[in-house]
């Protein structure tokens, strides 16, 4: 049996619909997971789960809006009755609403990112853990950002949220251990997705950013999804509380 195969493990995958969580939920699907597809838009979960079950996969589409801890119940909720007992949580969902000074930035804004890239990863990761609890066993994946091991100009807000993300995997890891659930990150760069584009149209701030990066591109989704693989398999099973970073090696330049 291979070290990375996940076959009859349940996989909540936030954010799902595309980009980097669509890579992820691919990624487990063709390793034997079977996964929940959600993000806010029900036709495009439905796409991608449709996706997978045509290749041979198992998923299900269960739309939840991340800020309402109601959805999230009933995604945790739908995943169990269809899938089974959950296994895998990969808070990947996020919000970035500001781009800016922070003493620019409206207290809506703030509350926002910060309810939808920390409060709403605590709310699905408790309600996942009585599964993760009574198997003895559980993977919990967060994708934070290099945003949260640096100062950014443009999106501090959001950096800051990924930084809290961080400090979370590393408090959930202690408190979980002793049921055999391990907590990770994982921190991308800048990765090619529409969550992104701001970043990537900008072309002159794109070229700044490849001058100095050692791989010389743009990330894209698919190198993320196997990475969260690793992470939930037996190949990541001495894993925790740790913060895998996949930035072309934008942080060592």
């Amino acid at each position: 049996m291979s070290m990375f195969d996940l076959t009859g493990k349940v996989a909540i995958i936030t954010g799902s619909s595309k980009g980097i969580g669509k890579s992820i939920a691919i990624e487990m699907a063709r390793q034997g997971a079977k996964v929940a597809i959600s993000s806010r838009k029900a036709p495009a979960c439905e796409k991608v789960a449709a996706e997978i079950k045509k290749n041979g996969g198992t998923a299900i589409s269960v739309p939840a809006n991340i800020s309402d801890k109601a959805q999230l119940e009933k995604l945790v909720a739908e995943t169990r009755k269809q899938l089974g007992p959950i296994d895998i949580v990969v808070c990947n969902a996020a919000s970035n609403p500001y781009y800016g000074a922070t003493e620019d930035m409206p207290d809506d804004a703030f509350d926002k990112i910060m309810r939808n890239n920390i409060l709403s990863n605590i709310w699905l990761i408790k309600m996942a853990l009585p599964d993760m609890r009574a198997k003895k066993d559980g993977s919990i994946i967060i994708i934070s950002s290099i945003g949260g091991l640096r100062g950014t100009p443009i999106i501090g807000a959001y950096g800051i949220s990924k930084a809290a993300d961080m400090a979370l995997t590393r408090n959930l890891a202690i408190e979980l251990g002793g049921d055999n659930i391990r907590v990770n990150t994982i921190a991308p760069g800048l990765i090619k997705t529409d969550f992104a584009k701001a970043l990537w149209e900008d072309e002159k701030n794109l070229a700044k950013r490849l001058e100095r990066q050692p791989l010389k591109r743009l990330g894209e989704p698919d190198d993320i999804g196997g990475i969260a693989v690793m992470l939930a398999s037996r190949a990541g099973k001495f894993m925790t509380g740790q913060v895998i970073v996949a930035d072309g090696g934008v942080l060592i330049a």
